[in-house]
């Protein structure tokens, strides 16, 4: 059975649920209208403009057509990262940006090789979806990662210091710092992971039984997506790390004060 087609007027009606948070926010004046107003706008033009944009991509199905596609969200998805970041634009970019395409191309490509077992790894109907799921958390979990690790060495500069004083190397200086951001980056997402079932069914489960697969085929690919988001998260955030090391520190080990934005 294939999904329900939505109508227009359907769609008009989704719009005017939106009557009850723009009530909220005049009765208790939370100043949220314009925010709220422009994200929604803006997030309908984008997906209306994907949605186009991606019926004629999905016809072509042509491996760079697709390659770029894929490019292009994981650009977008770096720009959000660096620009939610506190250290400057320069500093961060490369390490992010390789920290995002490698991981993603990686568990992306094993995943329709190995887990699929798909005879065209560059299908865009899957390179596309599951790489903007990837790319979606690789996205959250990287932004705490990044800005956690760095403003605690920074507040705990003291403590930082004395370990290299005390003998210690960088890495071995740096492991306390590393292991909270991780614990900071991931174990959210752990927690989230571990009510998929019985407190929430996930998008790509729920859109797949309404598109018409069984319970058992959409339970699957659910499974097999969330340990890829993991992964893929937990290698990001590793690479964010460890790649952005040498920009941040000096030769002597020491984090430099002028890697943070001005507020």
């Amino acid at each position: 059975m294939d999904a329900i087609e939505i109508s227009n007027t359907g769609l008009l009606f989704a719009f005017l649920l939106l009557i009850i948070p723009l009530l909220i926010d005049y009765k208790f004046k939370l100043k949220m209208t314009r925010p709220t107003l422009w994200s929604i706008g803006r997030m309908t033009i984008q997906l209306a403009l994907v949605g186009i944009f991606l019926e004629y991509i999905f016809n072509l199905n042509s491996f760079w057509l697709n390659f770029l596609w894929l490019m292009l969200m994981v650009i977008t998805a770096v720009f959000s990262a660096v620009n939610s970041s506190k250290i400057k634009f320069k500093v961060i970019f490369w390490p992010v940006f390789v920290a995002f395409f490698f991981p993603t191309l990686v568990i992306l490509l094993y995943f329709n090789a190995c887990i699929i077992q798909l005879d065209y790894l560059f299908e865009a109907r899957y390179l596309i979806a599951l790489g903007g799921m990837l790319l979606g958390n690789v996205l959250s979990v990287s932004i705490v990662a990044i800005n956690s690790f760095y403003q605690e060495i920074h507040s705990q500069n003291k403590f930082f210091l004395y370990r290299l004083a005390m003998g210690s190397s960088q890495p071995e200086a740096l492991a306390p710092f590393l292991r909270h951001s991780f614990q900071l980056a991931l174990l959210p997402a752990l927690a989230k992971t571990a009510t998929i079932g019985i407190v929430s069914l996930p998008g790509m489960m729920s859109g797949q039984i309404i598109g018409g697969s069984s319970p058992t085929t959409a339970i699957r690919y659910q499974i097999a997506i969330m340990i890829a988001i993991y992964v893929c998260g937990a290698l990001s955030v590793l690479l964010s790390l460890v790649l952005s090391n040498k920009n941040c520190f000096n030769s002597y080990g020491v984090l430099k004060e002028n890697i943070f934005k001005k507020n």
